[in-house]
């Protein structure tokens, strides 16, 4: 969708004027992918207009395939407004306009399998679900089970505004996340959904992923592993990377629990101080880091420090995309010890390679 972000703090009817930017969960994390150096396609639908000429040019402009991006010509793009307090509040406002939206009427028809067969990883969200009857067939379509598919990852994403018509949230939402091998939730939207807010009784309700992220904000989040084998289809390494070694901390086969307890793992890592700017696109920007760690085969602690310091740079700029650190920058920190990171300080601009980044 095409975002409108208010030029000021306030109610969406007292905000005097808008900028335009670009929006969406699943674009978000193909941006920031891309930004960070990974091979990404963008699959949807968008209008044959000048909003949908703006959002395949600026998301092309990021180095995403845009190539399977379907352009309707009878529907227009869908567009949002929304005031700047943070989701969590309720202060915060959204207003949507995209029902009847080209977006809306995607479905295996038009979005078919093979379109998304190649990929390595596969993330979907719960936004798309909310759509329409069409959108939700769709993403049982894409996370049923089949042979060699790849890694489905969701994000529950879960949005109240967009669930009307009498379609529960909670069952749909519970039943795609089952169906996922990497599932992302925030604990809130857990509490909301199913009535458990702790990482233990999320993992309770949620025990088929083989990977389950439970995001807890400025706390931190944690990762709950399943037993050897439980992982489908693990990451290949990069390109022009050594094979990984199983036995390794490192390897992608770790994020299954090969050498780890029978009954699989919990690791958990603290977010590190932020002067937040703006609280919207941490979630898809955490996403987006921790696939990207996931892709190069990192340690399980080292992909939540990178989901945490995207979801950092997303924080410290106005809009929902940020640019992410370098690879080396991030890596550095990422390393950090234990105390280092405990005491890591992220402001504004800490992105830039010449920044001094605080550890008081």
């Amino acid at each position: 969708m095409v975002t409108f972000l208010p030029v000021r703090p306030g109610r969406l009817a007292d905000v005097p004027a808008f900028t335009r930017a670009i929006g969406g969960a699943e674009s978000n994390v193909a941006c920031a992918l891309a930004a960070a150096g990974h091979r990404v396609k963008w699959v949807g639908r968008v209008g044959r207009d000048g909003f949908g000429d703006h959002l395949v040019e600026t998301i092309g402009a990021y180095g995403v395939d845009v190539r399977a991006v379907d352009r309707d010509p009878d529907r227009p793009t869908g567009v949002y407004f929304r005031t700047a307090d943070d989701r969590a509040t309720g202060a915060h406002e959204v207003a949507y306009y995209r029902a009847g939206s080209a977006a809306s009427a995607m479905s295996p028809a038009t979005v078919p399998y093979d379109s998304v067969a190649d990929a390595r990883i596969l993330h979907l969200t719960g936004i798309t679900a909310a759509l329409s009857a069409d959108c939700l067939a769709l993403m049982r379509d894409l996370t049923a089970p089949r042979p060699g598919r790849p890694l489905v990852s969701f994000d529950v994403n879960h949005r109240p505004g967009l669930w009307r018509d009498g379609v529960g949230a909670a069952g749909v939402l519970l039943e795609l996340a089952r169906r996922a091998d990497l599932v992302f939730v925030g604990a809130d939207e857990a509490e909301a959904l199913w009535g458990v807010g702790e990482p233990d009784t999320i993992r309770a309700v949620l025990r088929e992923p083989a990977v389950l992220v439970v995001k807890r904000g400025g706390e931190g989040a944690v990762v709950f592993e399943r037993r050897a084998g439980s992982f489908p289809t693990p990451p290949l390494p990069e390109p022009g990377a050594p094979p990984p070694d199983p036995r390794a901390s490192n390897s992608p086969h770790a994020l299954a629990g090969v050498g780890g307890p029978p009954g699989g793992a919990e690791t958990s890592v603290p977010a590190p101080r932020v002067d937040v700017v703006a609280p919207v696109g941490a979630g898809d920007a955490f996403a987006a880091g921790f696939l990207s760690a996931t892709l190069r085969g990192l340690d399980t602690r080292t992909r939540l420090r990178h989901g945490h310091l995207m979801a950092a740079a997303a924080l410290t700029v106005p809009a929902d995309l940020a640019t992410p650190p370098r690879r080396a920058h991030a890596d550095r920190l990422a390393a950090l010890d234990e105390a280092a990171w405990g005491t890591l300080h992220l402001g504004p601009g800490w992105t830039g390679d010449d920044q001094e980044v605080r550890t008081p």
